[in-house]
């Protein structure tokens, strides 16, 4: 597919928020009809990196964890930030650590997406990690994390059937089946 040009132009850029996990910009433009428009983008402050952490019997390891934006309990393959400074593989390594105590040998990133880009520039990456050794976990403060150990074909069906609902889990499960064979 070829590349097109972009049919916006942007007059007036203005941050409105920021904390330590993100910006909320707005941007006065010229939409692609030439008309005035006022489009809100959040950017991120770190990359988005998700692990799925496979071992010699074929389980895979989800954390769960209450959402305060969802208001609810969420199943998730680990995941966290990854500062844009720092190579994302590093901190998948630290995060697959940090939430599972698990190390690995072998690591392949499986998937690159843009987790919302209609209103964030977010990236997202998800690794298989394999050759695991187990270690103690190292949970930030702000998490209260139950661990699950279960076959990855399971957690494949988990996200198929709607019991996890994160976009970086969902996708980066259904490309691990894709990836496996299992579809």
């Amino acid at each position: 597919m070829r590349r097109r040009d972009n049919p916006w132009t942007t007059l007036s850029t203005r941050m409105v928020y920021a904390n330590p996990w993100l910006e909320l910009w707005e941007e006065n433009c010229l939409d692609p009809s030439r008309r005035p428009a006022l489009y809100g983008r959040v950017s991120f402050r770190n990359k988005a990196v998700g692990i799925i952490p496979i071992d010699e019997d074929g389980h895979t390891w989800l954390v769960g964890q209450y959402r305060y934006c969802l208001h609810q309990y969420s199943w998730e393959i680990p995941m966290g930030g990854s500062p844009h400074r720092l190579p994302v593989l590093e901190s998948a390594r630290r995060e697959l650590k940090e939430e599972t105590g698990l190390t690995a040998d072998r690591w392949e990133q499986i998937l690159f997406v843009h987790t919302s880009n209609s209103v964030t520039d977010e990236e997202g990456y998800v690794f298989t990690a394999e050759g695991l050794t187990h270690g103690d976990t190292e949970f930030d403060s702000t998490e209260q994390i139950e661990l699950r150990r279960l076959p990855a074909r399971d957690a494949v069906r988990m996200a198929e059937e709607g019991s996890i609902t994160d976009a970086l889990s969902v996708a980066g499960l259904l490309k691990l089946a894709r990836l496996r064979g299992w579809q």
